[in-house]
């Protein structure tokens, strides 16, 4: 038997990360400041498109990413800019949240309702171009 669950994950880190309601959001969307990572699987890029200029950014290869020591960490992740995460529907995006967070990251917040709930509340969205 599990010690810990998913959902026991899920509520501490929903205790210490900041979670974004869809309104404070989208007033993000066009923040200079702001940048909206997708955290999901490219499949799920594919089938369902994404938020506009989202940075795409594989759960599996966050931390790599974002540490700098890291062979394969991203320029952006350096950039000093607030950093929107997001998934489906907001469980990844709080543990990818917490995650950056304990490493050192900051701003960083998530978007609790997730793709799913931006898509649902007719926010934009864009289609990904595969690159490669």
């Amino acid at each position: 038997m599990l010690k810990v669950t998913h959902k026991d994950l899920i509520e501490a880190a929903l205790a210490e990360v900041e979670t974004l309601d869809l309104d404070a959001a989208a007033r993000l969307l066009d923040d200079d400041n702001a940048v909206f990572v997708d955290i999901r699987d490219p499949r799920e890029l594919e089938r369902e498109g994404k938020i506009p200029n989202a940075v795409h950014a594989p759960r599996g290869m966050l931390e790599f990413w974002v540490d700098p020591t890291s062979p394969y960490y991203k320029d952006v992740f350096g950039s000093g800019k607030r950093f929107v995460f997001y998934c489906q529907s907001g469980w990844r995006s709080a543990l990818a949240t917490k995650a950056v967070q304990d490493m050192g990251l900051a701003p960083v917040c998530h978007i609790g309702d997730g793709f799913r709930g931006w898509k649902d509340a007719g926010a934009p969205t864009e289609e990904h171009v595969k690159r490669g």
